[in-house]
Formats: C-alpha cells, structure tokens, sequence
C-alpha cells in the first residue's frame, strides 16, 4: 500500500496492480471456480502472476521506502500510515454493499410480490 500510494510509483504499475486486486476479489473468472481443478488453477497462476509484475514496475527505490515504512508499521514507530483513509475507505465499501443488498432486496421482493 505505500508503494501504491507513492507519487513516484507510475499511473501504469498502480493501473495493473488495480486491476490484478479486482480481479481476485472478482466473482468472475476466465475460467469458472465450478470446473473441477481448472476453475481455482486459474486463481492461483494468474493472481500471483499479475501481483509480481506489478512488483516489477514499481522503482526499486520506491519499493524499498515501502518496505521500510512497513518494518516500521509492524514494530509499532508508525501508527496511521495512511491519515485516516483506512477507516473512510471501510465506510465507503460498508455503504456500497449496503446499496447492492437493498438493490437486490428491493429485486426479490418484486419477484415474491408477483
């Protein structure tokens, strides 16, 4: 998240490692998880794949402050690496399924009323 987060990481490496974090959290996948063996193999090659070239587009120099700033998190001498977004990005997600839910609510009790 540091790396991501840093100015100097490039729109294209943030853009993939985006889009590999969508993907795993995706219920779409090229190959479905109901295909025996198939369907979970396409998860553990192409998410670990894409986390490592997103790896490699990220400066070194870059990479190495965030791994410092990570030690530093994990020891303790940092407290809030991220001012605060964490907490307003969780409500945001919160506030989004809730949406979803009413959205698929409102759907099925359209569905049970006819």
């Amino acid at each position: 998240m540091f790396a991501y987060c840093d100015r100097r990481t490039p729109w294209y490496a943030k853009t993939w490692a985006a889009l590999v974090v969508a993907y795993a959290l995706s219920p779409i996948d090229l190959i479905p998880d109901f295909i025996p063996v198939l369907g979970y193999l396409d998860d553990l090659i192409l998410v670990p794949a894409g986390i490592a070239l997103a790896l490699r587009m990220i400066p070194a120099d870059v990479m190495a402050e965030a791994r410092e700033k990570a030690l530093r998190l994990r020891s303790g001498q940092v407290t809030d690496p991220g001012g605060g977004m964490g907490k307003w990005g969780a409500v945001g997600i919160i506030c989004i399924w809730l949406v979803v839910l009413a959205l698929v609510g409102g759907f099925v009790y359209r569905l049970m009323k006819h």
